[in-house]
């Protein structure tokens, strides 16, 4: 795809998820990555209102090189760049479920979201780690993020909010979608017998579709 395509897609994209409550205010931020760079929303700009010829650009090693200046936490994004080289795509938000599960201390901190759809399977993979909390705009949570990513398609930050990758950014954008739709289900489920998928279920989900 040229990247006039990818920029705007990225607004598309972008304008969906802040419609539908994904992200607030100036929160979250979104990421794609290009043949020989990054593009990236701007610093304290929403969601739902970007321009397509203002989003920053970065060069290979995310230095600002053209649009508005990138978001303070370019740090996110570039450790999953930088641990998985399948990622072609990154979007960070405050989603409201998925940030509810993040704010839970009575969970399974390495994947708190029980596999309960295929659906969520296969767009995030078998691990949701939570990253332990650091302040918003803090770098010293790339190191985290990144040891996490290594085997993990997402994380959800505590107390913050969820990272998520993805192949396309088509993919990253589907992959939050699903993810917050798993986290509505697992709160609405919490405290009842549930069933969920076996670990030979995932294999084969993540063998087919991974």
């Amino acid at each position: 795809m040229e990247e006039a395509e990818l920029r705007a897609l990225l607004v598309t994209l972008a304008v969906s998820l802040f419609a539908r409550g994904y992200s607030v205010g100036s929160a979250g931020n979104i990421s794609v990555r290009l043949p020989d760079g990054y593009l990236m929303t701007p610093t304290n700009s929403c969601l739902g209102r970007l321009d397509p010829a203002r989003l920053s650009r970065l060069d290979a090693e995310f230095a600002h090189v053209g649009g508005d200046p990138p978001s303070k936490e370019v740090f996110m994004h570039r450790a999953f760049y930088g641990a998985r080289a399948d990622a072609g795509a990154v979007v960070h938000l405050h989603s409201t479920a998925a940030t509810a599960a993040a704010c839970l201390s009575n969970v399974d901190a390495d994947n708190p979201i029980p596999p309960l759809t295929p659906y969520f399977v296969m767009r995030v993979g078998r691990r949701l780690p939570i990253v332990p909390y650091y302040r918003p705009g803090d770098a010293a949570m790339e190191p985290a993020i990144a040891a996490e990513a290594r085997t993990a398609r997402a994380v959800l930050l505590a107390n913050h909010g969820p990272v998520v990758s993805g192949r396309t950014l088509t993919d990253a954008v589907y992959a939050a979608e699903e993810l917050e739709e798993a986290a509505k289900l697992f709160l609405a489920l919490r405290g009842a017998a549930v069933r969920t998928l076996s670990p030979a279920q995932v294999d084969d989900l993540l063998a087919t579709f991974g």
